[in-house]
């Protein structure tokens, strides 16, 4: 069995962070990892809370994880301090890290900060030039290209700009704020639309960590980006066309939404 890593925030709600994460890695066929970045009190209405693991504490995790079950590939997720992105650059260097998937948590789909303003630079700095892609939305793109996004020509040009700076690839996310949920992969020069089906579902918490899981996962399984990209689409459309309606906010998706067998079975 394939092994992936998801390096991120607790969710207590489970529909985003490393719950949704080793949920998604779990239903695309891998063994999940974890190394915990911060626990935050946090449900579908916003974020009420955040304590941060310390560097020493981060650093004897991934040194946990990779001297024992080393990954196939590694997604991160909301790390939310400079100390701590430096942890994980330096970890994920030292041990050879393959397949990493960056998604650039900045703020929850709630609306809450969960970076801080000098973390920002560490995450471009340090973590966007060891990675093999990295996935954000239409806000997040817009601070790591420094320009304002409206259009598809100009989601084309913020991945541009932010492959050529950090030489990675880029999955600029469209749906976010966009009349579409198109996605644009771009990867050493060239460009492909991933043309999304838009599902009228308000519950979309934690679609970040499940695209960005999914693509780790497929990654680790020995698909090529372009395909990867492809599969999570597909993954995270059946997710949220289960319109699972849990909670008084923005809701999770149905993570398990193609699980079967007599364990998934309910009472009568």
């Amino acid at each position: 069995m394939k092994t992936a890593l998801t390096i991120a925030g607790s969710d207590s709600c489970g529909g985003a962070g490393i719950q949704a994460d080793m949920k998604t890695m779990t239903m695309n066929g891998v063994f999940a990892m974890s190394a915990i970045t911060a626990l935050t009190a946090q449900n579908t209405t916003g974020v009420t809370g955040i304590m941060e693991v310390t560097p020493e504490f981060l650093a004897m995790q991934l040194d946990a994880v990779f001297s024992d079950i080393r990954p196939d590939a590694v997604k991160t997720g909301m790390v939310s301090s400079d100390k701590l992105i430096r942890t994980i650059a330096e970890k994920l260097r030292g041990y050879k890290a393959e397949n990493i998937v960056v998604d650039p948590v900045m703020v929850a789909t709630s609306g809450s900060k969960l970076i801080a303003d000098e973390a920002v630079e560490t995450l471009k700095s340090e973590l966007l030039p060891i990675a093999a892609l990295v996935t954000p939305n239409i806000p997040e793109a817009e601070i790591l290209a420094d320009m304002k996004i409206a259009s598809q020509d100009d989601m084309v040009k913020a991945a541009q700009i932010i492959g050529e700076k950090y030489g990675c690839a880029v999955l600029c996310k469209g749906g976010h704020s966009l009349s579409d949920a198109n996605d644009l992969l771009y990867d050493n020069g060239s460009t492909k639309w991933f043309n999304g089906r838009r599902i009228s579902n308000p519950n979309t918490h934690g679609t970040g960590c499940t695209l960005s899981s999914a693509i780790a996962s497929n990654l680790a399984k020995g698909f090529t980006l372009e395909r990867s990209v492809e599969r999570a689409k597909d993954y995270i459309s059946g997710a949220l066309a289960a319109m699972l309606d849990l909670g008084k906010g923005s809701g999770p998706m149905n993570h398990a939404f193609a699980l079967t067998g007599r364990f998934a079975e309910t009472a009568e």
